[in-house]
């Protein structure tokens, strides 16, 4: 299948591709004509229909295990690179290790990046989460009380300080270089199945920690899929952390 008219089919490197948003991604970008290489620990979780497209090259391996190089060949020959990776909802998940899966990763990213230098700078979308905050009190919505909770949180689960952290990487290392890789950190709210539906991408938070708005991963995916194609939502986005919501009926 071609691109979508006004879209450039690119090479995209996938780190997460068998969660749930992570498999639409895939799904979306190969009915885009994308030619993806994903990295996943088990092949076997993805679906067969997938599996045997011409635009897929898989790589069954431990991510944090890869040496350098061997990242390094990963990354090249991509225009693009998205992180899906998230922890598990279960005690190993959310207290085993790795701990700081998705920081390391980003951290190796990049280092892939400048390792090979490309002629273009590397566009790189971190799916994160409304929890993560900008810096400073850029994010409405998040009083004190809010940051005091949000700040307890990740003291006491590492998922949250490594999503995080994630996003603050992308914020302090790779925003402050630019040469070598660009970045967005995607935001959804509560996240629930359902098709690609209308939804709005807004610059900051639209509610608050405890009223949370739904996201259906398959928008997510489908906005994941705009950046890494399309050069006026990339340069729209690029450097942000977007908060991403499902468009709400009107009443």
């Amino acid at each position: 299948m071609n691109a979508e008219p006004g879209q450039t089919a690119r090479a995209v490197l996938l780190l997460g591709g068998t969660g749930r948003t992570g498999g639409s991604v895939l799904r979306q970008l190969l009915a885009r004509g994308v030619r993806v290489r994903a990295v996943v620990r088990r092949a076997r979780r993805l679906p067969d229909d997938v599996t045997g497209d011409d635009n897929l090259t898989l790589i069954e391996a431990d991510l944090l295990s890869l040496s350098d190089a061997e990242f390094a060949r990963l990354v090249e020959g991509c225009d693009a690179a998205v992180s899906c990776l998230g922890h598990t909802m279960d005690a190993q998940g959310m207290f085993g290790r790795p701990r700081d899966l998705v920081t390391e990763a980003v951290r190796r990213l990049y280092r892939a990046a400048r390792k090979i230098e490309p002629e273009r700078p590397l566009r790189f979308v971190l799916m994160s989460s409304v929890s993560v905050l900008r810096p400073g009190r850029q994010d409405a919505h998040r009083g004190p009380a809010v940051r005091a909770v949000l700040w307890l949180l990740r003291g006491l689960i590492p998922p949250a300080r490594d999503n995080q952290s994630a996003a603050d990487f992308v914020l302090e290392v790779v925003g402050a270089d630019g040469r070598f890789a660009e970045w967005t950190a995607v935001r959804p709210d509560s996240l629930r199945e359902g098709d690609v539906s209308e939804y709005d991408v807004h610059d900051g938070l639209v509610t608050g920690l405890f009223r949370p708005r739904e996201t259906r991963m398959a928008n997510v995916a489908h906005f994941i899929c705009e950046l890494v194609t399309d050069d006026r939502t990339w340069e729209q986005w690029r450097g942000k952390l977007p908060v991403i919501v499902d468009r709400m009926a009107a009443r």
